[in-house]
């Protein structure tokens, strides 16, 4: 039998695994070929170019973004205008650098330093304490002012005047802010103390307080003095520390070419006079102020303001008069008692004289309608005396302090600021040679001779605190005022 001829033919199984072998390799080392690639590519790449500085980053964008919160002592919205110390001050470094202002506001102080380690804002500035361990978390500008910290209690308590006083007392402070970390360096000082952080802001805490609700707090000073007149009740106990700086805060992780520019702001600012200017701007009324008054205006706003308040309001339109500086006016001329009466015979909610009434156009002085409205429209008259150049606030409180006395005595303490190298076109300056009127060296070498110019400057004051407590009772009851413009 003929033996059958072998045949060397691979099966198609065999076919197939051989061809899936070479395409395991072909996609095995190509991915590996590919890797080889990017590595290469990645070693031989080079490094991302370094973030722009700081001061660069700011002014390519045109706008300094600066953080920070609402209080009479940073920054707040008033008649359609932003206002406060802080936002003064950074408006300063904005005009420095040549770029807008943006105001980025936050919940509370633990939100700053988020703010600025985000990016979000550039800076923060409000009322910053510098500690220790906000100096782990943030750059620091030149302190632009200092404080202390106040125990905080209530009038008729017994008043804390050391340590050991605090024993078996409650105390609540703001959370994450610097009396928060006073308290915690204390340490064993404070075993007796029953104390809590809370993330109400500080007027909450002061409303607890006022109310009975808590037994102490903590406060800057400055703090405490503007927000005494709007709680009155509250009392200055000890200090709990020695002066501390306030300054901005800056991110850490950046460069200092920003921090530099607001260093040489602030250090401008101090050496002009104009950061003493600023501060003047906003704090000098409050330490004239008596502050038993509070108790009765407070109780008036909701006692006797709502009976009077549809007048304010339509004299503030009919005159564009702002109706809550109106208020003010009225408050301080006759506590908002129509039937008031003094006794040199002026009488009603603005206690006109007969002959202002005359001038005015009102026949009834006891009439609340007519005096608010003449009050306003004498108000209106004695502005358009006061020259345009002069910015505001500056011209309503020249303007007030000539309600109360009379535009050619204003004149005449105009001059004497001059005389002195003061600024005539400027409150702050004007204030304090108002008194002078009252002193025969002085008043003699002026054309009308003497006034009351001490009470004059008194008057004035005491309707700005009266204003500012005004529209802190309407902000904080979320009355909406029926007028916005500005004086």
């Amino acid at each position: 039998m003929m033996a059958q001829p072998s045949h060397s033919h691979a099966t198609p199984h065999s076919l197939l695994l051989g061809h899936q072998t070479r395409i395991q390799w072909l996609w095995t080392g190509g991915f590996a070929l590919l890797g080889l690639g990017l590595l290469a590519f990645a070693l031989t790449r080079p490094p991302p170019p370094p973030p722009l500085p700081q001061l660069v980053e700011v002014k390519n964008r045109g706008e300094l973004r600066v953080a920070t919160v609402n209080s009479p002592v940073t920054f707040y919205n008033l008649q359609e205008r932003d206002t406060g110390l802080e936002y003064d001050l950074a408006g300063r470094l904005a005009q420095d650098l040549d770029v807008s202002l943006k105001m980025i506001t936050v919940d509370s102080f633990s939100q700053l330093l988020e703010a600025v380690d985000s990016g979000r804002a550039d800076l923060a500035a409000a009322n910053i304490t510098v500690t220790p361990g906000r100096q782990a978390r943030a750059r620091f500008s030149e302190p632009y002012t200092e404080t202390v910290q106040y125990v905080v209690y209530k009038a008729g308590n017994r008043k804390p005047r050391s340590l050991a006083d605090l024993a078996g007392r409650s105390m609540v402070v703001v959370a994450d802010s610097s009396y928060a970390e006073t308290l915690a360096g204390l340490g064993d000082s404070l075993a007796d103390l029953d104390w809590r952080q809370s993330p109400e802001d500080i007027e909450s805490l002061f409303d607890a307080v006022s109310e009975g609700e808590e037994d102490l707090t903590i406060a800057d000073s400055t703090v405490l003095e503007i927000q005494q007149r709007f709680f009155p009740t509250l009392r200055r106990g000890f200090a709990l520390t020695e002066p501390q700086p306030i300054a901005w805060a800056f991110p850490v992780d950046r460069d200092s070419s920003l921090l530099d520019a607001a260093n040489a702001t602030l250090r401008e600012l101090r050496d002009s006079g104009e950061l003493a200017d600023i501060k003047d701007r906003y704090h000098a009324h409050i330490a004239y102020y008596d502050r038993s008054n509070s108790h009765y205006f407070l109780r008036h706003i909701r006692s006797r303001l709502p009976a009077l308040r549809a007048y304010f309001v339509t004299a503030g339109e009919q005159n564009e008069l702002d109706w809550r500086l109106l208020a003010a006016i009225g408050y301080a001329e006759s506590l908002w008692d129509p039937e008031a009466v003094s006794p040199t015979g002026v009488r009603g909610v603005m206690m006109l004289t007969s002959a202002t009434a005359r001038m005015v156009g009102v026949t009834e002085r006891e009439d609340p309608a007519q005096s608010i409205g003449g009050g306003a429209r004498y108000l209106k008259r004695v502005l358009k005396k006061i020259p345009r150049r002069i910015p505001e606030p500056d011209r309503i409180w020249l303007a007030l302090a000539a309600y109360n006395i009379g535009f050619s005595h204003l004149e005449d303490a105009r001059i004497l600021t001059q005389r002195a190298g003061q600024d005539p076109d400027r409150w702050d300056d004007v204030v304090q040679h108002l008194p002078k009127l009252n002193q025969p060296q002085w008043y003699r070498t002026t054309r009308h001779g003497y006034s009351r110019g001490r009470e004059a400057a008194s008057y004035v004051r005491n309707i700005q605190s009266y204003y500012d407590i005004l529209n802190w009772a309407l902000a904080t009851s979320n009355d909406q005022p029926a007028q916005e413009m500005a004086p």
